[in-house]
């Protein structure tokens, strides 16, 4: 017999298990949770959805028929849907067995736009909010994007940025977002400050650091973004400067930026600690290595007596050293420097310690981090893999030489230990960086007035380390086809090879008084001879035709100078070419030598060889003061080896880039009726230059100044035809000079102006050229 007392229990407990598991998915369990937790499901009821399917819906339960719906898999449930991003609202709960799932469905995104927005285009924008991918908008994630928004345009420098959104429901019922930006001025670096810099100057400092100040072009180049991380960085940079400058003591203590909301800009105010200076002693090398001949090993040290001192000097001799030590068949050789400290005469005395290190092999090699760049490019820059012999100094030569390829913003190496004692496992962790150049410049040139290039660059081509560049070129007389392309490791070996193709048309002009039409290309294998030596060999050929349409001037061409006539000319080439890069910095050196030595043999419709050869040397004129002295010699000859005489077509063509002042082919014997340039067949010449940056003008405008001096000897002319007497009455031209070097974005460019001293008759000079700036 049922007791009444119970049956009305239960009427009124049903209810109750139904309130309490609802009232879970709001606020936590009031009534009836322990027999929710008791209830078994064999029944779930999904509703309120339109566009999400109930099996999607019930996908994302954590629970399934016939389990338990206790209160923590309720809670992990509503957890789950919410996540999806898909519901604004979802209730769960319990009405006897069955599992009742009610949402309401997030709106429908139809599209993302944006307004105000000038710093950063729509494209860019797009990448960085989720809305746009998801399909459906919440709260959640509208205010997730519109943080994203501000925090990108605070690190770009804006940092009075405002981001709201403004939702406009479409015809169909979806939402258009509408992000809307409020960019504020732009903020910028008023000024930054150094203190403690008694022997290093605050304009050298700002030239090395990555924190720029605001000046008139900051609006074009962006680089006085005030960003924490980079304020990190110069710290250390100043620090290694220092390191490397005779400073082994100095610390830069802090590094502080206080914000001005009047000036909208930001205040860097660096301390410096530089300790004293201190220059190299006595230098030596010793090896408790039997076998090991410390004597063929003294050329690898970097580091001379006499010499500042510099802690990168010092890694880079233990590197060499330890590489040197491998090439003799002592793989495991451990080199430490050991630096006696000399207070009294400010020395410091430096013995290489050339080891054997603990027998350990390389394990395994793991590279993270390239998206894009093979693993076998990094790898073959170590110089060593899985199951060599590990070497320290060996490692850390193989991360300068990842470094160096330019292809990756950071280059972390490390160590973690492996299966066994004797082995190792190497962890290299790279952050790749744009390797490509695509763009449009202009520019004027002096010798062939405006001109502009459309070019395409990349110098990790499909990410396996191949240079490639196709650029087209005009000028106000021609237009330049050319093609580069360049793989560092032919057939896997330390062998480069590469191709370079042309097509160049230039029309006659005042400056040009032949047509030319040629087409070309040629084949190149470098390979290197020592560390700083390198040789390539090139082959190629190339079709020329030149027209002269206007009389007289036709004498080089055959004719009488009574009607215009053209010619064809075939030549194919060998030959080879020697670099010694000997600077310590490629792009802006301040010392070592840089020389090149090249020799070509021409024939087909000729028959010469021609020999170049080209250095210059770079050195400090003071510590630290930014000035830089340099000294460049050159000369070049073609010795003729047949009966004919080298055509004045292919014979050398002075100008500014011999002696400065002089116009381009401006300089040289002529001919005696026509008065054309006839070239020379050598040449000898000396410059001299010190370069400096300009006072009160900021580092970071890349703007410095040069006075300078020329002098050459020409002798030869091409061809065998008269001289006119007026443009080889002196043989020696001479110049002094001064010049503006602009760092620009499209390359140094420099403006030179100046004052011959001495030419011929009939050389034509010049006050300024514009030109671009080279080594040599």
């Amino acid at each position: 017999m049922i007791d009444p007392k119970k049956l009305m229990c239960g009427a009124l407990l049903a209810p109750a298990l139904m309130i309490g598991a609802t009232l879970t998915g709001v606020g936590g369990p009031l009534i009836g949770v322990e027999a929710a937790q008791a209830q078994t499901v064999s029944r779930i009821s999904v509703s309120g959805n339109s566009r999400v399917d109930s099996a999607t819906v019930i996908s994302y339960l954590s629970i399934r028929q016939g389990d338990q719906a206790s209160r923590a898999a309720i809670d992990a449930s509503i957890a789950s849907l919410y996540a999806t991003g898909l519901f604004s609202s979802v209730t769960v709960g319990v009405s006897g067995s069955t599992l009742n799932v009610r949402v309401v469905e997030n709106p429908i995104v139809a599209s993302v736009l944006f307004e105000g927005n000038r710093r950063f285009p729509d494209a860019e924008l797009l990448s960085m909010v989720d809305v746009a991918t998801r399909g459906s908008v919440s709260p959640e994630r509208l205010n997730a994007d519109t943080e994203s928004i501000r925090l990108a345009y605070q690190r770009a420098g804006f940092s009075n940025v405002s981001v709201t959104t403004r939702q406009e429901v479409t015809d169909t019922g979806r939402q258009r977002i509408v992000f809307v930006i409020n960019e504020g001025d732009r903020t910028g670096i008023s000024a930054i400050n150094f203190t403690g810099n008694n022997s290093i100057d605050a304009g050298t400092l700002k030239g090395i650091i990555r924190t720029k100040e605001s000046h008139l072009l900051s609006w074009l180049f962006k680089d006085d973004e005030y960003s924490a991380d980079k304020l990190m960085l110069d710290r250390e940079l100043i620090r290694q400067y220092y390191a490397n400058r005779g400073f082994p003591d100095a610390q830069v203590t802090s590094a502080v930026a206080e914000y001005d909301a009047s000036r909208n800009g930001y205040f860097i105010n660096f301390t410096v600690v530089e300790g004293d200076r201190y220059r190299f002693g006595n230098i030596g090398v010793e090896t408790s290595i039997p076998g090991l001949d410390a004597n063929r090993l003294t050329g690898a040290i970097r580091t001379r007596e006499g010499g500042r001192y510099s802690l990168a000097e010092l890694q880079r001799s233990a590197e060499d050293l330890a590489f040197e030590a491998t090439g003799q068949g002592y793989a495991f050789a451990d080199v430490r420097p050991r630096l006696d400290r000399d207070i009294a005469t400010g020395t410091f005395n430096v013995t290489y310690l050339v080891d054997e290190g603990a027998r350990i092999y390389v394990e395994r090699i793991n590279i993270t981090g390239n998206l894009k760049t093979r693993d076998y490019v990094i790898r073959r820059e170590l110089e060593f893999g899985e199951g060599d012999p590990f070497n320290r100094s060996i490692v850390q030569r193989g991360r300068t030489a990842i470094e160096r390829l330019g292809f990756f913003s950071k280059v972390a190496v490390s160590t973690a230990p492996g299966s066994s004692p004797d082995r190792v496992v190497i962890n290299v962790d790279v952050e790749e960086q744009s390797t490509g150049d695509y763009g449009i410049s202009a520019g004027y040139s002096t010798d062939d007035g405006i001109l502009g290039e459309v070019s395409v660059t990349e110098r990790n081509f499909l990410g396996r380390g191949q240079y490639l560049r196709a650029s087209v070129g005009a000028t106000g007389s021609g237009q330049t086809y050319e093609f580069s392309f360049t793989e560092p490791r032919f057939m896997g070996l330390k062998v480069s090879s590469g191709i370079d193709v042309y097509h160049r048309n230039s029309d006659e002009s005042d400056s040009n008084r032949y047509g030319s039409t040629s087409t070309g290309g040629q084949l190149r294998l470098g390979l290197p001879v020592t560390r700083d030596l390198s040789l390539t060999g090139l082959v190629g050929v190339e079709t020329r035709k030149i027209t002269d349409l206007e009389a007289p001037f036709t004498y080089l061409l055959g004719g009488d100078g009574s009607t215009g006539i053209e010619a064809d000319f075939n030549k194919a080439w060998v030959g080879y070419s020697l670099v010694y890069n000997g600077l310590d910095d490629p792009k802006k050196p301040r010392e070592g030598l840089y020389a090149t030595f090249s020799q070509q043999y021409v024939g087909w419709d000729h028959n010469y060889l021609k020999t170049e050869a080209r250095a210059r040397y770079f050195m400090p004129v003071l510590d630290d003061s930014g000035i830089v002295a340099s000294v460049r010699g050159q000369a070049g000859i073609i010795n003729a080896l047949g009966d004919e005489a080298v055509s004045p077509f292919e014979t050398f063509r002075p100008g500014a880039t011999l002696v400065r002042g002089f116009e381009g082919r401006g300089l040289g014997p002529r001919h005696a009726v026509s008065e054309e340039i006839l070239g020379v067949t050598s040449y000898a010449g000396i410059s001299a230059e010190v370069e400096f940056p300009i006072p009160m003008l900021p580092d970071n405008f890349g703007v410095s100044g040069a006075v300078w001096a020329d002098a050459a000897w020409i002798d030869g002319a091409g061809g065998d035809f008269p001289v006119l007497a007026g443009s080889i009455d002196d043989p020696l031209k001479a110049s002094v000079g001064a010049s503006i070097i602009w760092d620009s974005p499209f390359g140094p460019l420099r403006g030179d102006f100046a004052y011959v001293l001495n030419k011929a008759t009939l050389d034509k000079s010049q006050v300024f050229q514009l030109t671009m700036q080279s080594l040599l």
